[in-house]
């Protein structure tokens, strides 16, 4: 019998109306675990944005390279992450259900699928540069971009790692230290990218291959350090989460990889359709790409807060399942997206705005062609910007029912069949060129997000009988 089978079989079957109070607690319940997990995205980027600073004073084509890498990196890394974020759902529902050896289980089993997906995962990045060579980039940009993965490849175990440990911080409503880690983190990271990419303070001078390694080693710190919160300090070592570590659960992990590996391709689906975006923008025009670049990456800083609701939104979720409260699944879910869409509203107009002053931020005025397009493309992402957070947000609250294999199918049919789709048409076959590849993306994403709402208020629908 699945989780959402025993809550059917335990919800009542009249409906009842919401009182505000309990409402309100809901909100108060997602905002604690939402907001530091929301922090914790942002500084991500903030580390990202450090790396590229840095990197920026080697030159353009140092720049263009760190893209690339980034982008081979992020293709391994990605699967990963979807993979070990069924920690989360898992442990949550164990925490609901006031089982704490299944949240012990759930954490080693993430633990020991990161390790064996490290290996494979590996091969990606080590080969980037002849993957590049094949996909058309310059030889130049190629081998920089060689240089820089030598250096992060070895950083995908102890980030996989990382992310099993917030999953379980979060589950067990403590996501905080793993705030405290990343804020740690990023003078730290900076500190060591500028030792090792210029070669200062008579450290070695490493260039790209140096930028990475600093990112490594971070990420095993960040490791080490979450790994010491959680066997040590209060209340996560009441859980003894290394605790005969070397047994392996089979069984468990073949759960996490079911509700897992759909999160991955789903990740992967979106990360390519944006990626395909990036390659038809450059067919169009560099202008298209210059402008593409920027707007998304608004798009990515204003998602990480939404993330970090969904993150919140599968873990209020998953314990409404372990505890087998269907008016508390219904409720988690809906406060979650509520949430997220006003968050997401509020940004959006600010962008709107502001869609000139951010142009001129990257790229020094507001009156050339880049800018000019940048700022259109922003205007346009007025419904990709909402529709964005509310399918993360959405996704999240079905992970926590580990609903994730219909969320795959809808995936495929929103980003490729229409998403894809409707910007290589009106990007190539219209007048719109760089504003219908964003149209096409806003109209994929938008569908993406009513498929999800829809299957969420199916499932709840069903869990009240």
């Amino acid at each position: 019998m699945t989780s959402i089978d025993k809550i059917e079989s335990a919800a009542p079957r009249a409906a009842v109306t919401v009182p505000r109070s309990l409402l309100a607690v809901e909100l108060a319940e997602t905002l604690k675990l939402a907001v530091p997990l929301a922090l914790t995205q942002l500084g991500q980027i903030a580390m990202m944005t450090t790396d590229l600073a840095f990197i920026g004073r080697l030159g353009s084509d140092a720049v263009a390279a760190a893209a690339l890498a980034h982008t081979v990196f992020f293709v391994s890394f990605t699967f990963g992450m979807g993979l070990v974020s069924a920690v989360s759902p898992l442990a949550a529902q164990a925490f609901g259900a006031r089982d704490p050896r299944m949240v012990r289980r759930a954490l080693r089993v993430g633990l020991w699928v990161a390790l064996f997906m490290a290996l494979p995962l590996m091969a990606l990045p080590f080969h980037g540069e002849s993957i590049l060579l094949k996909l058309g980039q310059a030889p130049t940009a190629a081998h920089l971009a060689q240089e820089y993965l030598f250096g992060l490849a070895w950083g995908i175990l102890p980030a996989l790692w990382f992310i099993a440990i917030r999953g379980f911080m979060s589950a067990v409503n403590r996501p905080e230290p793993v705030l405290w880690i990343t804020l740690a983190a990023i003078p730290a990271n900076a500190l060591l990218v500028y030792l090792l990419l210029y070669g200062k303070w008579g450290m070695p001078e490493l260039g790209l291959f140096g930028a990475g390694l600093a990112t490594t080693t971070v990420n095993f710190g960040t490791f080490l350090a979450g790994a010491w919160f959680a066997a040590d300090r209060r209340p996560f070592r009441k859980y003894n989460v290394f605790s005969r570590i070397w047994r392996i659960d089979w069984p468990l992990m073949g759960k996490l990889v079911a509700v897992g590996a759909p999160i991955s391709i789903a990740f992967l689906l979106e990360y390519g359709l944006f990626g395909a975006a990036g390659l038809l923008m450059g067919l169009i025009s560099t202008t298209a790409l210059a402008a593409h670049q920027i707007a998304l990456q608004i798009a990515a800083i204003l998602f990480m807060v939404p993330f970090g609701i969904s993150m919140a939104a599968t873990v209020r979720v998953g314990h409404a399942v372990g505890r087998r409260d269907a008016d508390a699944v219904r409720r988690a879910g809906f406060v979650a997206v509520a949430l997220s869409g006003v968050f997401m509203s509020i940004m959006t107009l600010a962008v709107i705005l502001a869609r000139f002053e951010i142009a001129a931020l990257f790229l020094g005025e507001t009156t050339d062609t880049t800018a000019q397009l940048t700022a259109m493309l922003l205007m346009i992402g007025a419904t990709f910007f909402i529709a964005d957070g509310v399918q993360t947000t959405t996704a999240g609250a079905l992970r926590g029912m580990n609903d994730t294999q219909v969320p795959l199918l809808f995936a495929t049919i929103s980003y490729w069949l229409v998403g894809f789709t409707s910007a290589s048409a009106l990007g190539f076959w219209t007048s719109l060129g760089a504003v219908g590849v964003w149209i096409g993306l806003s109209l994929g994403t938008a569908v993406y997000a009513t498929l999800l709402i829809l299957r969420f208020r199916l499932l709840a629908s069903r869990l009240g009988g």
